[in-house]
């Protein structure tokens, strides 16, 4: 009886192919081996380059953070002197500013008023509401008054607008100070770090750039501006000192003989107020007159326009009735002819005393309105006049008045 065997039902390698797939293997092995080496040789000189190039970047960190502080510092000491200087000149100006401010009383009165004068002045009405000599030289004095008042109160006002801002700026400069003073400390903590310091970590995103990152051109620019600020402002204040001696030794002789310009304004125009309010009258008491004139003009009209009424009706009654004539006596005679011509030149006639009438009473409406304007002007005249005569008493008490 025969054996019977069985294989599996798979394809068989040939031989070749088999001695192919070790020679192929081997090849592989041999190529692995190959890479591995070199890898190993650029792994070494990789690990090598890195570490002297670590080494170097520190270093060189570490000189441009050392030079970087000795930047800072530098400029700290600048601006530092300069915020001593500042000190110096705000309490040196505060010093000026108390000295001056003993010469403001004695301007009071003649604000007061003048100011008061171009108040009451204002309550004018109508076209008296104007820029005339008085308020021309109400203005002068008033500038007047303001050029010495910028030479007391103004100057003071300035210095003290200068002190608030030296203030401001040393409050800055101080801010300022204070961050370098941070920056050089947070320097010099970093500089004494080294990779095995124990306060090192590593940082979520350690090169982030913030929204308030400056550039270093920027950095500069701010601190020549600082610096520059002070000086420049030192400079001012200086000035500004100098000049506050000069309202102490002023006059008030500007003053009087603006005094004198604004009385002989006042005087002029009340006189120029009475003289046009006196045309006023006149051309009012004129305008009554034509008024009553065109009234009776008027009334005249009238009557002659109610004369024609009855002509009107007789005329039309006439046409009416020959038309009610029969057969061939309804003709166009000469009767009818006239009657027609009659009826035209009535109607004619009544409308041109129409024409005449209207236009009469629109002038006697435009003289109304016209005296109501002169009656408008005259008040406004009058309380000009008022006005002016209190202005000019009330500034008597500005005569012989001087600085003292």
């Amino acid at each position: 009886m025969s054996i019977v065997t069985f294989e599996k039902p798979v394809p068989k390698v040939a031989e070749p192919d088999w001695y192919y797939k070790i020679t192929e293997l081997k090849e592989s092995c041999d190529e692995h081996r190959r890479h591995a080496f070199v890898l190993g040789n650029e792994s070494r000189r990789l690990r090598n380059d890195t570490d002297v190039t670590t080494y170097w970047g520190t270093h060189r960190t570490n000189s441009k953070i050392f030079d970087r502080r000795i930047e800072i510092t530098r400029w700290k000491n600048l601006i530092e002197l300069g915020y001593k200087n500042l000190q110096k000149e705000i309490k040196n100006l505060k010093i000026e500013k108390e000295k001056t401010e003993k010469f403001i009383e004695f301007l009071n009165l003649n604000f007061t008023v003048t100011n008061h004068c171009l108040s009451i002045r204002d309550e004018r009405g109508g076209a008296d509401l104007c820029h005339d000599i008085a308020s021309i030289e109400l203005k002068n004095e008033q500038h007047t008054l303001e050029k010495l008042k910028n030479l007391l109160v103004g100057i003071c006002q300035i210095a003290w607008e200068k002190i608030n801002k030296l203030e401001e700026l040393e409050i800055n400069v101080a801010e300022d100070l204070d961050k370098k003073n941070n920056t050089i400390n947070i320097d010099s903590e970093l500089l004494e770090m080294t990779k095995d310091s124990n306060n090192i970590s590593l940082k979520p995103d350690p090169l982030r750039v913030t929204k308030d990152f400056n550039t270093y051109e920027k950095w500069l620019q701010q601190c020549i501006n600082m610096k520059q600020t002070i000086e420049n402002e030192l400079i001012n204040s200086t000035k500004l000192r100098e000049t506050l001696f000069v309202p102490q030794n002023k006059t008030i002789n500007d003053l009087l003989a603006q005094n004198d310009k604004v009385n002989y304004g006042l005087r002029r125009r009340i006189y120029d107020t009475e003289r046009i309010k006196n045309e006023l009258e006149w051309q009012k008491w004129n305008m009554l007159t034509d008024k009553d004139k065109f009234l009776k003009e008027i009334e005249k009209l009238e009557n002659a326009l109610y004369r024609k009424l009855n002509p009107k009706m007789l005329v039309e009654t006439r046409c009416e009735e020959r038309l009610y004539r029969a057969g061939v006596e309804m003709c166009l005679d000469k009767t009818t002819i006239g009657l027609h011509k009659e009826q035209f030149d009535l109607d004619n006639t009544i409308k041109m005393l129409n024409d005449k009438l209207n236009k009469t009473k629109a002038l006697h409406n435009i003289l109304i309105e016209q005296i109501n304007i002169l009656d408008e002007q005259l008040k406004n005249k009058t309380h000009a006049l008022d006005v002016d005569q209190k202005c000019l008493q009330y500034r008597v008490q500005l005569n012989g008045r001087s600085c003292s």
